[in-house]
């Protein structure tokens, strides 16, 4: 008598479905998979998706799940067997006409299409730049649930005077609200990674602060280049006040008349580079007069009192970067600005 196939249980067909994919991803990229479908379950379910959203860019058995609850999902993937995968199972389940496939990288692609929701388990070497494309992404989404290396969340959440409070914490909370949500062990992965993971939120803000985000990053990564030196120390470097002595001469257009050239000559790179000074600043040297000439360290010397003046006046000289809040460098930003200082 032939041996006769019992019809398996739809919840342990899942499960097996669940394994396949697994495999089939991890077989040629030796990712971190989760092998534990109730936390997938309970990513979905804090998307609190609409069934009209477009949901993107996710990935794997993320997208399954996701395919019954929204109006269209968007995944991207860089296995074109994991990608058959997908097209097969959503296939099967009647629901292929709701997913699109983008074959690639996403932190390599362009511009994302527009979505509402994005729910993905990231890679962890992507998950800083993966993170701020998303944030600079327009139109902005609703929000982002994101599996991501607990350390990496704690970062992202971390306050003022928090020791793992960062550059990538105040950039994030500049333009987004951010959420711990769930702590994930390693455990729940195969094969099992060195650390933790964590599910968090973020949900951008809207509008974005009215600033120039390339300015505040340069900022930033000047204030936190030395977390144990004050601001003045990071900002006083020779190098530092070089690039804003620089970037002084092309922003003020109306004060300065750079003859800097495309190529430096010898003597502009040893910082002998003439300014000729249109309506040069009140100044008690003499050598700067109406007319007159200006070289690069004179100029330097210039933007360092107005570095000075900034800080000492806000009376930041003396902290720290990893003291100063998300308002405090706004205002920081908006200060060095008013004394024509930029920053890219």
């Amino acid at each position: 008598m032939g041996k006769v196939s019992a019809k398996k249980p739809k919840g342990v067909q899942d499960k097996a479905c669940f394994k396949q994919s697994m495999r089939l991803e991890h077989a040629k990229f030796g990712q971190h998979l989760l092998k534990n479908p109730l936390i997938v379950d309970g990513m979905v379910d804090r998307a609190a998706l609409r069934s009209s959203d477009t949901v993107g860019p996710g990935t794997g058995n993320l997208t399954i799940k996701l395919l019954p609850k929204a109006k269209k999902v968007i995944a991207y993937e860089v296995d074109q067997r994991m990608v058959a995968e997908v097209i097969k199972r959503a296939r099967n389940a009647g629901m292929e006409r709701k997913l699109e496939v983008i074959v690639g990288d996403i932190c390599k692609s362009g511009d994302l299409p527009p979505f509402d929701i994005c729910v993905a388990n990231i890679p962890y070497q992507i998950s800083s730049p993966l993170v701020f494309k998303l944030l600079l992404h327009r139109p902005a989404f609703r929000c982002a649930i994101l599996m991501v290396q607990r350390e990496f969340a704690q970062r992202l959440v971390a306050q003022p005077g928090d020791k793992l409070y960062c550059r990538l914490s105040i950039n994030t909370q500049l333009l987004s609200k951010v959420e711990h949500l769930i702590k994930v062990g390693k455990n729940n992965f195969r094969p099992p990674p060195k650390v933790d993971s964590s599910v968090i939120r973020i949900e951008p803000r809207v509008p974005p602060p009215p600033l120039n985000f390339g300015e505040w990053d340069a900022l930033t990564r000047i204030a936190f280049s030395r977390k144990n030196k004050t601001l003045l120390a990071n900002f006083k470097t020779a190098a530092v006040i070089a690039s804003l002595a620089r970037n002084y001469a092309a922003t003020n257009p109306n004060l300065i008349q750079s003859s800097v050239s495309a190529t430096p000559s010898q003597n502009q790179q040893a910082g002998h580079i003439p300014i000729v000074l249109i309506n040069p600043p009140s100044s008690s040297n003499n050598e700067i007069a109406q007319g007159g000439c200006l070289d690069f360290r004179q100029l330097e010397k210039l933007v360092l009192d107005k570095v000075e003046k900034v800080l000492t006046g806000m009376k930041f000289n003396d902290k720290r970067a990893r003291s100063l809040d998300v308002d405090d460098f706004i205002k920081l930003l908006v200060e060095f600005n008013k004394e024509g200082i930029h920053f890219v």
